[in-house]
């Protein structure tokens, strides 16, 4: 599942303003015949086809040099906030960017690895039992808490971590997809126990997940998601016990950065929408990792909403790289044409999406969302965030270079007939309306239809184009735009704010297998009150019991199988409208040496230095 200790290796996604919203790979060559000959991860892809390329204009080089200069301030420009500064509750790719710097979780990524990750706070590939039914981790003892709590990090604090994931004030928005099948965890929901009994510390360096069912690789996998980072109970219960839960604003770490804080551990370089201040964790040592920490601080400036002047500030400027948003196309254009050493381009490993809520009207008519499928033109979406340049037109949900992506149909699709036309095909659409109750072939429904954006940007001109289209066939779509981090946690990832469309969301996968991309985004049974990542609250019985049984099937050949079944079967429900399985444009100051996550597709704020 990891690389061997040795080897360095390296998660929606933030990219631009609307960007897609979560991710992480985990899985290795190194453990291959035996994890997945007996647990349910698969690695790659029998694709050869790909969104990015060495040969491409900005192109991050397959190694990157990986050595700098110590010292120096970075200061990171963003458009808006982390979704949760909670590393529990983090689901967004710009919250990883920080997540990776500030928390060891047990496994993680380095710059060069999209797929592999390493033994982080763990000193050894885990080791999965023959029926996958237990998952064993061995811990080191030497990574600290930074202050106040100044103490070694035990397996007793991961379990902690864990634990808290389910709890109602934090409101983890993957554990049930995940790590659901831990024993106990049902009766630590309902409040019967107070803890997770499957759940096991034999020792303060050895954890053990003991399950329901043979799904310990995906378990494995998914400890590389910042919910494996160790927590101190005796520190954060008191915050957990609030509702929401303020142990974000009062974290600690164990990473070589921590967000600023004063003497309590209460957050002094956090300011939601504004500035996210990291500093040197003085607990942190560097001989226990493999990150470079060249930076001696790195200073995010939120609300730069403007990101066509954001980004020639920082082409333009110094010591300055870009946080969740990419250049606007007529700006990327003028990079590649001019400082292509600039630009970063590198693929995302998911895609991007108009959300249908499949519970209201009108779109809880399957034939009706076929229609608005078919009336897309998604070229024109695409050119919102730069053409081809940065990715093909999707026709499906399972991303290129990913398992099951060939399976499922590859670049040609699954052969469903509304989403044959890149352009759109009105009249196909017109047939589906008729079929949906609407004799004209256009809505007549009358009532506007709430659709959430995000202002600013490239994503506020996708959603401009995306309601365009939608009054192609008499829609009334009402769209209000707000900021990314709100457009997610207030509206797309609440159900009972009842948007009907959300034109701004896309995925990542979480770990190297196609059940991230399909699970959280797809399953009826994870649906959630908050940080729900089903935008279109799909759930139907005959794809959420395939999915139960694709959780546990063995082997990559048999995975990517039964989930490009899945793919075809999600498709066919038209839930969402695909358009791109893009590459992530990151930019960079010239004095910058910058390093991109492969993994995360951002850049990697442990080994990014100044020249």
């Amino acid at each position: 599942m990891v690389n061997q200790l040795g080897k360095k290796a390296n998660r929606p996604k933030a990219g631009e303003e609307g960007s897609p919203m979560n991710s992480i790979r985990f899985c290795s060559a190194a453990l291959l015949a035996l994890v997945l000959s007996l647990t349910a991860v698969a690695c790659g892809s029998s694709s050869s086809t790909s969104t990015g390329s060495s040969s491409k204009v900005g192109a991050v080089p397959t190694e990157q040099s990986l050595t700098g200069k110590t010292g120096g301030k970075l200061t990171v420009l963003a458009s808006s906030d982390v979704d949760y500064i909670d590393p529990g509750a983090a689901y967004y790719q710009f919250t990883f960017m920080v997540t990776t710097a500030t928390q060891r979780a047990l496994y993680s990524f380095g710059p060069d690895d999209a797929i592999d990750a390493v033994p982080d706070l763990a000193t050894e590939a885990p080791d999965v039992s023959s029926d996958g039914k237990t998952v064993t981790v061995k811990i080191r003892s030497d990574v600290k808490f930074s202050p106040p709590v100044n103490r070694a990090a035990t397996s007793a604090d991961v379990k902690y971590a864990v634990e808290r994931a389910f709890l109602p004030t934090v409101a983890n928005g993957y554990a049930g997809a995940y790590f659901g099948d831990i024993i106990g965890v049902k009766e630590f929901q309902d409040g019967k126990a107070k803890e997770i009994s499957g759940i096991e510390t034999p020792d303060a360096t050895t954890i053990v997940f003991n399950l329901n069912r043979g799904t310990g690789g995906v378990v494995a996998g998914a400890l590389a998601l910042p919910i494996s980072a160790p927590v101190p109970k005796e520190y954060a219960a008191k915050f957990d016990a609030k509702n929401p839960s303020t142990y974000g604003v009062n974290q600690v770490a164990t990473g070589p950065y921590m967000i600023e804080a004063d003497a309590k551990g209460a957050l002094t370089g956090y300011e939601p929408g504004k500035k996210i201040d990291l500093v040197r964790n003085p607990n942190w040592d560097r001989a226990t990792d493999f990150r470079k920490a060249y930076l001696d601080t790195i200073n995010i400036e939120e609300g730069n909403d403007d990101t066509t002047v954001a980004s020639r500030q920082i082409l333009q400027g110094n010591g300055q790289v870009n946080g969740d948003f990419g250049p606007p196309p007529p700006v990327l254009k003028q990079i590649v044409s001019s400082t292509p050493d600039q630009l970063a381009l590198t693929p995302s490993g998911g895609l991007r999406y108009v959300s249908l809520n499949t519970t209201m009207a009108p779109f809880d008519d399957l034939n009706v969302r076929k229609a608005v499928l078919a009336v897309f033109d998604r070229e024109a979406m695409r050119a919102t965030r730069g053409g081809p340049l940065l990715g093909p037109i999707a026709n499906h949900f399972i991303p290129p270079e990913m398992g099951g992506f060939d399976e499922a149909g590859g670049l040609t699709g699954t052969g469903v007939d509304f989403l044959k036309y890149p352009k759109g095909n009105l009249a196909l659409a017109k047939e589906y309306m008729k079929k949906g109750g609407f004799p004209s072939g256009m809505y007549t429904g009358g009532q506007e239809l709430l659709m959430v954006g995000t202002s600013g940007g490239a994503a506020q001109k996708s959603s401009e184009v995306a309601a365009a289209q939608l009054e192609k066939l008499g829609f009334k779509p009402k769209l209000r735009l707000v900021t990314q981090d709100s457009m997610y946690t207030k509206f797309c990832n609440v159900p009972k704010a009842k948007v009907v469309i959300c034109p701004n969301v896309g995925w990542l996968k979480d770990f190297a297998d196609p059940q991230t991309i399909l699970d959280p985004t797809f399953n009826g049974k994870n649906i959630v009150d908050v940080n729900n990542s089903n935008w279109p609250q799909l759930n139907v019985a005959s794809i959420n019991s395939a999915m139960d049984q694709a959780e546990v099937v063995v082997g990559s050949d048999a995975r990517n199988k039964a989930w490009a079944d899945i793919d075809r079967q999600i498709t066919a429900q038209a839930p969402a409208v695909p358009w791109i399985w893009d590459d992530t444009a990151n930019i960079r100051s010239t004095d910058v040496a910058g390093v991109i996550n492969k993994f995360n597709s951002n850049w990697d704020l442990s080994f990014t230095s100044l020249k």
